[in-house]
């Protein structure tokens, strides 16, 4: 599951200045925020310096925050946080979210960088790897179609909120399904069950995704229908890209290693159907740290293996079955 990040960013000239907020920032980062909240991204081109419209044509800023920052909502608060090199850095609540903007002034107060990503908080919590003991979240034997601590064994190891996150699904004779490659229900994991991989309480739910048809990608919906457990220790575990209308817990709910979550699905930023885990130390995705989830018990190619992190082409089950 590839992350979706927007980033609109050409900086040139930035000298650094004072660590307060210069009144020209302010008045144009309120212009800004007022022209996106009235939907007039045409207005937003125009502040920009010839660089910046050189390099971001009018049609593409417009098409670039009508996908990408529009959905995120209005902006409803902006408090100036921090300096980076004379450019301005602000706190910037939306509707559905909170973002640093970055916005950089030519001598002409006509913006010259500009960016936009996901605020993350300096007091996050660190977590290395689980300390409460894991079970696999499914039944019958699975294979690890991605996972490890090795970028070649695991690609989202290179993704900071999704570092060492499993893809695991289900293969005979090495194929993950028979006959129609565009229908789900032909992929062997497709409707598996997901269950709870250890005690833990449901923090968050996302449900009412539709599952796409295999080779296609719902970048909007990254993690489509998505479960979202916290353990006793504050360790996050992440399900993502359930088969739509199968998730059967609800947030707040407590639940036992061995509860049923849902059924595998093809729903989300999904080429086809597998069941995304990461573990991490806070719930938003967007601002987290993946961590190393290991498994206590389980049987690894026919081998039963303690406390340990499956890489890519393992078939894993739990030693119970």
């Amino acid at each position: 599951m590839k992350n979706i990040f927007f980033v609109l960013l050409l900086l040139t000239s930035l000298f650094s200045f004072s660590q307060k907020e210069k009144a020209n920032y302010k008045e144009v980062s309120n212009i800004f925020a007022n022209n996106y909240n009235i939907g007039n991204y045409e207005a937003i081109f125009n502040m920009f310096d010839a660089n910046m419209q050189m390099a971001l044509p009018k049609e593409k800023t417009i098409a670039f925050f009508d996908k990408n920052v529009a959905p995120n909502g209005k902006i409803e608060k902006l408090e100036f946080n921090d300096l980076k090199q004379g450019a301005h850095i602000y706190k910037t609540t939306f509707e559905k979210g909170v973002f640093e903007l970055l916005i950089s002034l030519g001598t002409d107060d006509k913006i010259n960088g500009l960016y936009l990503k996901p605020f993350i908080p300096k007091d996050l919590p660190v977590l290395e790897r689980n300390i409460t003991k894991m079970m696999l979240p499914f039944n019958e034997e699975w294979t690890v179609s991605w996972g490890g601590i090795a970028v070649e064994d695991n690609y989202h190891v290179e993704y900071k909120n999704q570092k060492y996150a499993y893809d695991l699904l289900m293969t005979k004779d090495d194929k993950t399904y028979t006959g129609d490659a565009k229908r789900n229900e032909n992929y062997y994991v497709f409707g598996k069950e997901i269950i709870a991989p250890c005690d833990a309480t449901v923090i968050k739910v996302i449900i009412g995704v539709k599952d796409n048809v295999p080779g296609e990608f719902n970048p909007e919906q990254l993690t489509g229908n998505t479960i979202v457990l916290k353990t006793a220790n504050n360790e996050i575990i992440l399900f993502a890209h359930f088969k739509e209308n199968s998730i059967v817990v609800q947030e707040n709910q407590q639940i036992k290693q061995g509860d049923l979550l849902g059924l595998c699905g093809n729903s989300g930023n999904s080429s086809e159907p597998h069941l995304h885990l990461s573990l991490q130390n806070v719930a938003d995705m967007n601002i987290a740290t993946g961590a190393k989830l290991f498994f206590e018990n389980i049987k690894v190619n026919g081998t039963v293996k303690q406390d340990y992190i499956p890489i890519k082409n393992d078939k894993v089950q739990n030693t119970n079955l």
